[in-house]
C-alpha cells in the first residue's frame, strides 16, 4: 500500500526546505541530542570520559615513538587494535576493562561526529578474544588491593626515576598515602589547597563522585625518603606550581601540561613505580589508602582519627576490615597461652 502511495524515486533530487522548516528541524535535532544525553547515567558518562582520556594517552604514547601526534579522532582499525595491545601490555588492564574501553572510545568518537568503521571495532574485539581465555589476564584487578607498607615506600623511593617526572611520582604516591586518598581524589587535588604550615601540610581533599570533601593534616615524616611534606615541597618548587592541579602530566621532553592527571594515570604511576622497584606484591592506587589505614592503626592511632583522615563512614565495612587486618597480631588469641 505504502509503495503505491509513495513510489520509489531513486533519481529524485534531495528535498529542499524553507528556512522556517530548517530551523524547526535543527531545534528537533538539538532536543533529541539533549534527551538522549539525559538518559545516559552519570556513571556511564564518567566512564566514557575516562575511556577517552586513556585513548588520548595512547595517542601520546604513540607520538613519543613515531615522532608524530595523530589526532585523537583518528579511530581506525589499526589504532583500535593497537589500543587493545597497549592496554594489555602497558597498562596491564583486565580483558573486561579493555572491552568497556573499546565501547567508550567508539561511543565518544561517534558523538564527536567521527564515523568509526564497523571493521575497526570487529578487529579490536577479535584481538581481545584470546585475552579473555587467559586466566591470569582475567584475574587482573580482582581481589582486595595490597596495603603498602613504609618499607615498600622506601623501596619505591630508592628506584624512582631521575628528573621532574620522578619528583612528581614520589610526591604523588606519598601524598596519596598521607591523605589516605582515593586515586580520583589525588587527581583532583589543587596546589592552592595544600597549605604548608610549621607542623606539615593542611590539605583540602575535594568532593569526588558524591563523597563529601574533607580537610586533613599531613605531618612531617621522620624519614626524608618517605616524608610526604618534603616530597610535595620539592615537587612544587621544581614544577613552579602555585595554583591549579597539584599533579600534572609530563611529556617525554619534560614539558608540563596544564591539565590534571586522570585517576587512571594516578593508578598507573603508582603501579609502574612499584613494579620498577621490584615490590613483591602488585600495588594499585588503593594500596596507598589501605596502607595508610593499616600503618596508622599499627602505630596505635585512634579509630576516629584514622576515619577523619580517610573519610570513611563510622559503619563502613571496608574501614573495619582494614582495622581487623591491622589488629590481627595484636594480643592474638594464640599468643602467650602456654604453648
Amino acid at each position: 500500500m505504502s509503495e503505491a502511495l509513495i513510489p520509489r524515486q531513486p533519481d529524485a533530487p534531495p528535498a529542499v526546505y524553507d528556512a522556517a522548516t530548517l530551523a524547526v528541524l535543527a531545534a528537533m535535532e538539538k532536543a533529541a541530542d539533549e534527551h538522549l544525553d539525559r538518559n545516559i547515567p552519570n556513571n556511564t558518562k564518567r566512564g566514557y570520559a575516562n575511556d577517552w582520556r586513556l585513548w588520548e594517552e595512547f595517542h601520546d604514547w604513540l607520538a613519543e615513538r613515531t615522532g608524530h601526534r595523530m589526532p585523537s579522532t583518528a579511530v581506525t582499525r589499526g589504532n583500535l587494535v593497537g589500543f587493545v595491545v597497549w592496554l594489555d601490555t602497558i597498562k596491564f588492564a583486565a580483558p573486561t576493562s579493555i572491552d568497556r574501553r573499546i565501547t567508550g572510545v567508539t561511543v565518544t568518537a561517534r558523538g564527536l561526529g567521527v564515523e568509526v568503521p564497523k571493521r575497526a571495532t570487529e578487529a579490536a574485539r577479535k584481538a581481545l578474544k584470546p585475552l579473555k581465555h587467559d586466566p591470569e589476564r582475567m584475574a587482573r584487578g580482582r581481589g582486595k588491593a595490597a596495603a603498602v607498607t613504609p618499607e615498600q615506600l622506601r623501596q619505591m623511593n630508592a628506584a624512582v626515576a631521575d628528573g621532574l617526572a620522578g619528583l612528581r611520582d614520589r610526591a604523588l604516591w606519598l601524598m596519596a598515602f598521607g591523605v589516605a586518598g582515593r586515586s580520583a581524589e589525588v587527581a583532583e587535588l589543587r596546589a592552592e589547597s595544600i597549605v604548608h604550615v610549621s607542623q606539615g601540610l593542611e590539605v583540602h581533599v575535594p568532593a569526588v563522585k558524591g563523597r563529601p570533601p574533607r580537610d586533613v593534616v599531613v605531618s612531617y615524616g621522620k624519614n626524608a625518603d618517605t616524608c610526604p611534606v618534603r616530597a610535595w615541597l620539592t615537587w612544587r618548587a621544581a614544577a613552579g606550581i602555585t595554583a591549579g592541579p597539584a599533579f600534572l602530566p609530563i611529556d617525554v621532553w619534560g614539558h608540563l601540561s596544564n591539565r590534571a592527571l586522570s585517576p587512571e594515570a594516578v593508578r598507573e604511576i603508582i603501579a609502574r613505580n612499584a613494579e620498577r622497584a621490584g615490590v613483591a606484591v602488585r600495588l594499585t592506587g588503593h594500596s596507598m589508602r589501605s596502607g595508610f589505614i593499616t600503618t596508622s592503626r599499627r602505630a596505635g592511632k585512634r579509630e576516629e582519627k584514622i576515619r577523619e583522615q580517610s573519610g570513611h563512614a563510622e559503619n563502613s565495612p571496608a574501614f573495619w576490615g582494614y582495622i581487623r587486618e591491622a589488629d590481627k597480631w595484636t594480643d592474638a588469641a594464640s599468643e602467650d597461652i602456654g604453648l
